[in-house]
Formats: C-alpha cells, sequence, structure tokens
C-alpha cells in the first residue's frame, strides 16, 4: 500500500475511531473539553482527537485534572496517546504530571473482506461465540494464565458490553478437550467504518498452530458480512508480524500514559 493509501487511511482512523463507546452497566462517558474518558471500568480511560488544540500551562492543567479526578475516585487511569498526536509535547507533559508509559502497540488496519478467508483449525480444536456468564468467567480464567495476573474483572466487563450492545460485540473461544484455550472479540461501533479486533490471547501451548490467523479469519468474515469495510487492532509486538503478514498496514502506534493512586 501506498504512504498516500496510509496516511489516508490513517486520517479516517483519526476521524472515526477517537471516541469512546458508551461501555454498559454502571460506567459512562464523560466528556472534559477535548477529552473523552470512562468512569466505571476496571481502571479509567481517556481519550481525545489527534489535536487536542491545547498547549503549555492549559495542557497542564488539563492533565493534572484527570489525574485528580481519578486520584479522587482512589482508581487508576489510562490515557490514550497515538504516535502522531499533537500537541508533541503531550506524552512529555504526561509524564511529568506522574503518568508512566506502558508497553508501545502498532496500529493495524485492513480489508474485512480481504482476511475473510476459511477459519482452518487444528484437529480438536473448535470455534463458537459465546454470551453465557459462565462461558465469559472461563476466558477471563484463560486469560489470568496467559497474563500471569488477575483478570477476573474482564468476565464483567464483557457481560456489560454485550447486555449493552448485544449485536455489537461478539465474543469468540477456542475450545480443545473441554478448555478455552484462546478467545477474542469483536466489536462493532454505529456509524463507522471499522471493526474492533480485541482479544486474541492463547495459552502458550496451543501457539504456533494457527489458532489466532482463524481467530482473525473468522472475525474478519462477520465484520465482511455486516459490510463493515475495515478491521483495526492495536497489535504487541508478538501479534503485529502475524497480522501485517495477513495483510493489515500499520498506520501509527499508540501508548497508554498509567497513572496509579
Amino acid at each position: 500500500m501506498k504512504d498516500s493509501q496510509i496516511n489516508e487511511l490513517r486520517d479516517v482512523y483519526d476521524a472515526q475511531l477517537r471516541g469512546v463507546t458508551a461501555p454498559g452497566g454502571s460506567a459512562r462517558v464523560e466528556k472534559d473539553g477535548p477529552l473523552t474518558r470512562v468512569v466505571g471500568w476496571h481502571r479509567g480511560f481517556v481519550t481525545g482527537p489527534r489535536d487536542l488544540g491545547v498547549y503549555g500551562a492549559e495542557l497542564d492543567a488539563l492533565i493534572t485534572r484527570q489525574r485528580d479526578f481519578y486520584a479522587a475516585r482512589g482508581e487508576a487511569v489510562e490515557w490514550k496517546t497515538r504516535a502522531h498526536d499533537l500537541p508533541a509535547d503531550l506524552t512529555d507533559r504526561l509524564a511529568a504530571a506522574g503518568f508512566v508509559a506502558e508497553d508501545s502497540e502498532t496500529v493495524l488496519i485492513g480489508r474485512s473482506a480481504d482476511l475473510a478467508a476459511a477459519a482452518l483449525l487444528p484437529d480438536g480444536v473448535t470455534l463458537r461465540r459465546v454470551t453465557a456468564g459462565a462461558d465469559l468467567q472461563r476466558i477471563a480464567a484463560m486469560e489470568s494464565k496467559v497474563w500471569g495476573e488477575d483478570w477476573s474483572w474482564l468476565a464483567d466487563d464483557l457481560t456489560a458490553r454485550i447486555e449493552n450492545s448485544p449485536e455489537d460485540t461478539v465474543v469468540l473461544v477456542a475450545e480443545a478437550g473441554g478448555q478455552v484455550i484462546s478467545a477474542a472479540w469483536l466489536v462493532f461501533k454505529g456509524g463507522v467504518d471499522f471493526a474492533g479486533l480485541w482479544g486474541g490471547s492463547t495459552l502458550e501451548e496451543w501457539r504456533g498452530k494457527g489458532i489466532y490467523r482463524a481467530m482473525v479469519a473468522r472475525r474478519a468474515q462477520i465484520a465482511a458480512a455486516r459490510e463493515v469495510p475495515y478491521v483495526y487492532v492495536d497489535a504487541s509486538a508478538d501479534s503485529a508480524p502475524i497480522l501485517t503478514r495477513l495483510g493489515l498496514e500499520a498506520v501509527t502506534t499508540t501508548t497508554p500514559y498509567v497513572w496509579s493512586p
């Protein structure tokens, strides 16, 4: 893909995907100047347009206000940044206010129709859509094992998303021998040309067998059937090479800056 086409994709990404879909459950979305923030998730979340349009002391005050808002609630908060954000010193000012950068990820975009190949799975592995609470808890337990930390909050998060917008959150599991070995979900947002590829974690002993690729293919099939032209993902360093080989294009990087009480 030519640089001009990648720039066009990034522009559409900026225009359509900088807000936050109402998460459902007890969580709510609020505005503070140019920012959108979520209250009531497992930790706070802040995002904004590419150009915040505030600078210097005014930007410092905006950052401090978010930090202090979540501090009063006793909650951590993630400020989602992208490499092409403005002002250019945003991340420096976040760091000065006590926000700490976590691992960067690559934002990749692909055409859903191009990615909607057959979902080829190893023998004995099945793929199905789930909505039941028991299945979502099994996913959270699998994610906790993969990441070596407590992801029990994920079951409640997915439950709220499904209850709030059942047709726009598609959760898939891969199973073998009655065990959840991988999970991923596809998130639609009304009025945009993108569906989000989220999750995609697989137990270590099942990696390298094509399950991740099958998850991408099945979700692309669903997006294409809904006539949503693009899928996008914030990909880890492990996942980005696989997705690039599948045909997704890197348009920017994203780095969460996190403040914790």
